[in-house]
């Protein structure tokens, strides 16, 4: 029996609770979840590319059919790469998933092989983003209910 596999691409800037939470469901249909950490041109990172594989290691230890893996081009070779057919995204709201609907219809262009799952978040985690704890992080603020549990900053 083959090994169901997805790629969970992002710039995890950081990495956050509604992540985990995606992460988490992700895994209820694939055997295993390669959370791939890639560098977004349009934004500049406000963690380094160390600091973002250290956060989701922290967050996922222990969690079995995780592994965790950087990448520099298009999301779709990363997958031919590593064999994987799946995508999967996580989206908060409507623009979120227009966004995402528009990037897999693009991939589906270039790579009709590929299939990408958009997942909604879960209610509780809809409102966290990785800018809202990147705001709250430059302020001082407590960031502890917007990150994964056992996860040091």
């Amino acid at each position: 029996m083959s090994t169901r596999k997805a790629l969970f691409p992002g710039s995890f800037d950081p990495f956050t609770a509604g992540h985990l939470n995606i992460l988490g469901r992700a895994l209820t249909m694939f055997d295993e979840v390669v959370v791939a950490v890639g560098i977004n041109q349009d934004k500049r990172g406000f963690f380094d590319m160390e600091k973002r594989l250290d956060i989701i290691r922290q967050a996922t230890a222990g969690i079995k059919g995780v592994s965790v893996i950087e990448y520099d081009n298009l999301t779709i070779d990363t997958c031919r790469e590593l064999g994987i057919r799946h995508i999967v995204r996580g989206v908060r709201n409507m623009i979120d998933f227009e966004t995402e609907r528009s990037i897999a219809d693009a991939n589906r262009r270039l790579a009709p092989e590929i299939e990408t799952i958009i997942i909604p978040t879960a209610q509780e985690f809809a409102h966290i983003s990785s800018s809202a704890v990147r705001d709250i992080l430059k302020h001082g603020g407590d960031y502890s209910q917007f990150i994964p549990k056992g996860v040091v900053l």
